[in-house]
């Protein structure tokens, strides 16, 4: 009987009845990442607990932009210093990614993807980084030919990349096929609909995105190995007409997809279920704050031991949830730098 010789973290019932669920079992990495490693992460929002905790380790984890050195770590945050290891804000989408990674090898910048609000400038491509924009188009384009050499560099310095895959829904200019990380008008520029329109990207789109963006990226870095996670946090909105937990389930199930079957076909791709962690059917609403949208420190750490704990490596003590600082727990929504989250101000009563 083949079902006789299989370990106990294969079946439900042994899995619960076990307090942790057998949760030491469920990641076995294809290659532990060492010391001399050097990481590079990206991705959604939850990806930014990833760099923190990678950055209080003993790894390897690279930034070619980081703060200026007298800048308060809370202001740095604000302009998207630190959260990871290249100033390019949230890549919610594989989409993002594959332009990301396109626009670095040519070295291009579209003037379609510069926004105006109140007179400041903004890249639409990170609008979040300088939250007060700038004083010309002329100084948006210098900042990010700059931002795009930098990250040129990185993609030739890294061995490892740990990216956060987080959505699937997002907003593209019908001219040139860009997609930004917030809807125009959110943060800077304006929705205009015969210019802007929603997408939906499906299983077959993200794949295809995803393995260009991944070749790419081999060229670059032959011997590069990628991690992929799941970001476990719901959608504030939807603008697929859909009831957002529906949306959320579908999102959430294609990045999943995605994501195993990269891993099953690609050597160099590995799965990293953190979305299963925080989100699995056996923890439901414990794992979150009470917005149920924020993970809790708690759970974060618990994902970060079992990443650390798979690779044969310490999560040392300052990273742990209880010395998180005092108000984490007290305003989850403040933890992250999350340009989706904005979304909740348009909700009507």
């Amino acid at each position: 009987m083949p079902y006789s010789s299989l370990p106990p973290h294969a079946f439900w019932k042994l899995c619960r009845e076990d307090p942790g669920f057998r949760l030491d079992d469920v990641y076995s990495p294809k290659a532990r990442i060492g010391s001399d490693d050097r990481i590079v992460t990206a991705g959604s929002c939850f990806a930014q607990n990833i760099s923190r905790y990678l950055a209080r380790s003993n790894l390897s984890l690279l930034d070619v932009e980081p703060a200026p050195s007298a800048m308060p770590e809370e202001v740095a945050r604000q302009f998207g210093f630190g959260l990871y290891s290249a100033r390019y804000g949230n890549i919610y989408t594989a989409r993002q990614l594959l332009q990301l990674v396109r626009d670095t090898v040519a070295g291009q910048v579209h003037d379609a993807a510069i926004w105006e609000r109140d007179g400041r400038y903004f890249d639409a491509l990170r609008p979040g980084v300088e939250p007060e924009g700038m004083s010309s188009p002329e100084e948006v384009r210098a900042h990010r030919e700059d931002h795009l050499a930098r990250v040129a560099g990185l993609l030739t310095q890294m061995d490892v990349l740990i990216f956060t895959l987080g959505l699937t829904e997002a907003w593209e200019d019908r001219e040139t096929g860009l997609v930004f990380p917030s809807a125009p008008g959110v943060i800077a520029g304006s929705h205009d609909p015969a210019r802007h329109r929603f997408v939906n990207f499906s299983f077959g789109e993200v794949m295809a995105d995803m393995e260009e963006a991944l070749d790419l990226l081999c060229e670059a870095a032959p011997n590069l190995r990628v991690i992929l996670t799941v970001s476990p946090v719901p959608l504030t909105a939807t603008a697929a007409g859909d009831h957002v937990l529906s949306a959320t389930t579908y999102s959430k199930s294609v990045l999943r997809a995605v994501a195993g079957e990269l891993a099953h076909r690609r050597e160099e791709v590995d799965y990293f279920p953190a979305y299963e962690i925080v989100a699995g059917l056996p923890f439901g609403p414990a794992n979150f704050e009470p917005n149920l949208r924020s993970v809790s420190p708690a759970a974060v750490d618990r994902v970060m031991r079992i990443f650390f704990a798979a690779h044969g490596l310490e999560l040392g003590a300052a990273n742990s949830a209880e010395q998180q600082p005092a108000d984490a727990e007290a305003d989850p929504d403040s933890s992250e730098i999350c340009e989706e989250a904005m979304l909740e101000a348009f909700a009507k009563p």
